[in-house]
């Protein structure tokens, strides 16, 4: 019995050492480049160019979240136009994928688990690549989008906004905020700090499930958590709203699946249900804003995953058949995650921007 209470401790424990890690990699590329980001943002007009300034912007500052709210104030202050800022958001919600794939590699050094948690991380990048393959084109001539959402804006115009602290930022910012100070604020430190943090706290967190007993922890989540598509869905959003994030939400997927504990069939609804969740964070802020223009930014980016997770759901064996492939290649040649990473949400949008 204290045996199976020490390994819970520990399990949580290195959960939590989990979420710092992510925290750490997400301050070390904000110290890289978050001027940057908004400088990407603010100076884009053309819609395949914001496209994928939202991509790289979101890539650098590791959060969706982030992103999609500065769009929103950026829109409330008039300095660019809803329309532009549409495909932006898009944009976001390819590049917050990269955290995913990013924590996944810390398990490239074990065979198996490193398969299975590369194909959940991956879906959600293939679920978002053909939401916007599909809806980006109807956008850029119609504009759909935009007009939906300005017609609900004004509805919601004068309600005010709301804030509220997402307990994984109380529980962690204090950790986090002090590695930071004893680094002395040096990005690449900070990153390979989170790094390790990331590749340790991965590692015990599979071997304590297995530990544990696979077979109960399966039954479990099967049973209670992940028991129905509709129940990870409702996760999905719930969770993510509270921790005003998809890259955490869907991260904290990415040891269960490794382990074994998670399928894809499970995972797939709850990372739909995490796009739509991380949309909520943009719509407090433009409430909060009090400009219709900015409300309905956030509001387009929410009808977008809806209408998304509408299209894709009745052909998700597609986005699932894809990443499953990927993995299976990835395991084979160990260097095709990192090619994968620094082409698709770096090199490509950054070579695109520049050649505008």
């Amino acid at each position: 019995m204290l045996k199976s209470v020490g390994k819970v401790l520990g399990l949580l424990g290195f959960l939590y050492l989990f979420l710092i890690s992510i925290g750490l990699i997400g301050k070390a590329f904000q110290y890289f480049g978050q001027n940057v980001a908004e400088t990407l943002l603010s100076t884009t007009a053309d819609p395949l160019i914001g496209l994928f300034a939202g991509v790289l912007a979101t890539s650098i500052v590791q959060s969706s979240s982030t992103v999609t709210s500065f769009v929103v104030v950026l829109v409330g202050g008039g300095v660019i136009p809803i329309v532009s800022a549409i495909p932006i958001v898009m944009g976001a919600n390819i590049g917050t994928s990269v955290t995913n794939t990013i924590v996944s590699l810390g398990l490239v050094t074990r065979r198996a688990e490193f398969q299975r948690a590369f194909a959940a991380a991956t879906v959600h990048d293939f679920f978002n690549i053909i939401a916007v393959a599909v809806f980006f084109p109807l956008q850029y001539f119609t504009n759909f989008l935009g007009k939906a959402a300005e017609a609900l804006s004004k509805v919601f115009a004068e309600a005010g906004g709301l804030t509220f602290a997402s307990p994984v930022k109380v529980l962690t910012e204090p950790a986090i905020h002090m590695l930071v100070q004893m680094t002395g604020k040096t990005g690449w430190i900070v990153l390979l700090l989170g790094f390790a943090f990331l590749a340790l706290s991965l590692r015990y967190i599979v071997v304590l499930l297995k530990l544990l007993v696979l077979e109960r922890v399966e039954r479990f989540f099967s049973r209670y958590i992940f028991r129905t598509a509709l129940r990870s869905f409702v996760l999905g959003v719930v969770l993510t709203a509270l921790v005003q994030s998809s890259s955490v939400a869907t991260s904290i997927a990415i040891p269960l699946a490794g382990s074994g504990v998670l399928v894809l069939e499970q995972l797939f609804p709850y990372v739909m249900g995490a796009n739509i969740g991380t949309t909520v964070t943009a719509i407090l802020a433009a409430l909060a804003t009090g400009s219709p223009a900015a409300v309905a930014v956030a509001f387009a980016h929410t009808l977008f995953n809806i209408l998304g997770c509408i299209f894709v759901w009745p052909i998700r064996w597609l986005p699932m058949y894809i990443s499953r492939e990927f993995a299976r290649h990835a395991v084979k040649r160990r260097w095709v995650p990192i090619v994968y990473i620094l082409v698709v949400f770096f090199i490509i949008p950054l070579s695109v921007y520049l050649l505008r």
